[in-house]
């Protein structure tokens, strides 16, 4: 094993870390939804941002022990840099000015060390001295974008690259499309060229358009535009709600079951197949599904339920099998296999969820829903098999073995008619004089969005 250089110095990494408050930031992360980069585009193995933080600041800064020999006042200055650190993995502070430039020149403070030079004090010559003399940050497999995001963040030059062009795209929405268009006015026609408003109220003023802010509201705008065109194509495939004691909501969600034959021939109706009859399990918003069984017809409905002792515990397929709702008998799990690869697995709608005033709405599905769910015709289909050794796709099992097979007719109808608008939106930002660039990066936020 080499020995380091006699000139050395230890970072604060290899010494000490507040770990409590790392681990508890980077765990809370997770409930974190809004403006979070996580909510751009699911990624299966996002590193947490207060972790990546910490570890590049931790991995820069020099630990006082390579600076500093009395122990007391080493125990003093590594104590400031754990407040920093704390203070710094904190979500709220992400964005904290002050807070940023204080991490940076603690950054630029041990890289001028290493180089005998004494670090600028004010913030902007701090940016600039990091930009020319720090240590670039290469990720070579950035998947989520998470360290070269937390890098630009701590002021330092950021390279990433990954194998996975979905990976590629979402560092670059992140880390590369912003600061290319930063503190630019947007197209758009509605926005006031002369700036943006912040604050609200008395305190509300206007200051020129900075950060990204004039991006974010094209995308706002032109997303807005997105869904009318989309809706004018397609929105009487999603009629609203239409409420017991009158008036009307949006609907969030339509519920749908997997179907397969009963194995009784007596019995014969197409048997749902559902994990659970519980639909909510919130306190004070519980609900379920009943099913209701019409013999004659050997059809079943179901009616969404808030009230009643006979709340189900669970539903009628496991691991073993599934159990009719009709007359009880119990199919093994192949027979369930078995009848989807004939190409007997159906579908059907089992109850909707509406906008409510702070809360769901669960109802019972109506023939108009499901009419307007089955009436839906795509123009398009993404053809083409799945790979034979498909990470994570365990459906081949049921007969599923083409892409398009995964999304139902109006999944594939929404779909494909909001991308087809895409160009049509690139067209309007042509007409409000945007750059071909410009359209580029707006494009792209959109298409994540969708």
């Amino acid at each position: 094993m080499t020995s380091p250089p006699a000139d050395y110095r230890k970072k604060l990494i290899e010494v000490d870390l507040p770990l409590d408050i790392i681990n508890a930031e980077s765990a809370r992360e997770k409930s974190i939804r809004h403006g979070h980069p996580s909510t751009l585009h699911l990624w299966w193995a996002r590193r947490p941002l207060a972790a990546c933080r910490a570890v590049l600041f931790a991995s820069l800064v020099d630990d006082p022990s390579a600076y500093l020999t009395d122990t007391e006042e080493i125990v003093i200055e590594r104590a400031k840099l754990h407040d920093l650190l704390g203070r710094l993995v904190k979500w709220e502070n992400s964005n904290d000015p002050t807070l940023l430039a204080a991490a940076r020149y603690e950054i630029a403070r041990s890289v001028a060390r290493s180089k005998g030079e004494t670090a600028p004090t004010d913030p902007a010559a701090i940016l600039d001295y990091l930009n020319r003399q720090a240590q670039p940050i290469y990720d070579p497999f950035c998947g989520g974008g998470s360290i070269p995001l937390e890098a630009q963040r701590l002021g330092l030059r950021a390279v990433g690259t990954d194998l996975n062009p979905v990976a590629v795209l979402i560092t670059k929405a992140l880390i590369e499309l912003p600061p290319k268009f930063a503190n630019r006015p947007p197209v758009n026609p509605d926005a006031d060229p002369l700036g943006m408003t912040v604050g609200k109220g008395k305190q509300a003023k206007q200051v020129p358009w900075r950060g990204a802010a004039g991006l974010a509201a094209d995308i706002r705008y032109y997303g807005r535009k997105m869904r009318e065109l989309a809706w004018a194509k397609i929105g009487h495939l999603y009629p609203t709600a239409q409420l017991p004691e009158g008036g009307e909501a949006t609907v969030i969600a339509w519920l749908w079951a997997r179907t397969i034959p009963c194995a009784n021939p007596a019995c014969g109706i197409a048997m749902p197949l559902l994990k659970t009859f519980q639909v909510s399990k919130k306190a004070g918003n519980q609900h379920w599904i009943k099913p209701v069984v019409d013999n004659e017809s050997k059809t079943v409905s179901f009616v969404v339920q808030n009230h009643g002792r006979d709340v189900p515990s669970d539903g009628n397929v496991d691991r073993n099998g599934a159990t009719c709702v009709s007359c009880g008998n119990t199919a093994p799990l192949e027979y369930v296999r078995e009848q989807a690869r004939a190409g007997k697995l159906g579908e059907q709608m089992i109850g909707i969820v509406a906008e409510g005033n702070r809360k769901r709405l669960f109802l019972s599905s109506t023939d108009e829903h499901i009419q307007a769910a089955v009436s839906a015709k795509p123009e398009w289909r993404p053809n083409g098999k799945f790979p034979e050794q498909a990470m994570s796709l365990r459906v081949e099992g049921y007969g599923l073995s083409e892409w398009q097979e995964l999304f139902t007719e109006r999944q594939l109808t929404a779909l494909t008619t909001i991308s087809d608008s895409l160009q049509e939106i690139r067209n309007f930002l042509n007409q409000d004089g945007s750059e071909p660039g410009y359209a580029d990066a707006v494009c792209t936020f959109l298409a994540l969005a969708m």
